[in-house]
């Protein structure tokens, strides 16, 4: 009787470690797929914020190439090329990376044309409308160019 009972005293601690063990490691996945899940949304919250930073940026470039030649000296416009740098320095810290484009040949996943013009050789980017940008390694928006037909 009393080897009965320790036998299936036994069996029943066996189970529950078992369920003890099965419901740890589903835990363990759920713990890990909530931290994926938390990931994929941080970055969808950085792209997402990158995206609307872009736009000032590109508004930067186009007021750096449009300053006159006898105020590129001027303190007050080097203070401002000065945030201009360091904003893509902080953009470049957070894995963003300009798409490198003059001189290149044309790539539709890295590049959109607007415009084609005649040229010595064919489908090589001339001139860039808007800059492109990666987010580790991801197009988050592509260059707009124009290149040779």
């Amino acid at each position: 009787m009393k080897e009965k009972t320790i036998e299936e005293l036994k069996k029943q601690v066996e189970e529950y470690l078992n369920g003890w063990k099965r419901e740890r490691a589903d835990f363990l996945n759920y713990k890990q797929e909530e931290m994926e899940r938390i990931a994929g949304l941080m970055k969808y919250a950085s792209e997402e914020m990158t995206l609307r930073i872009l736009p000032v940026m590109d508004n930067c470039l186009t007021a750096e190439k449009n300053i006159p030649k006898e105020l590129k000296e001027d303190e007050h416009v080097k203070g401002l090329l000065q945030i201009h740098q360091q904003m893509r320095a902080l953009l470049k810290s957070r894995g963003i990376e300009e798409i490198e484009v003059l001189g290149k040949t044309f790539d539709p996943n890295f590049h959109e044309v607007v415009k084609e013009v005649e040229g010595p050789d064919s489908q090589v980017i001339v001139e860039e409308v808007q800059r492109g940008y990666l987010m580790q390694g991801k197009v988050i928006r592509p260059a707009k160019v124009i290149i040779t037909k």
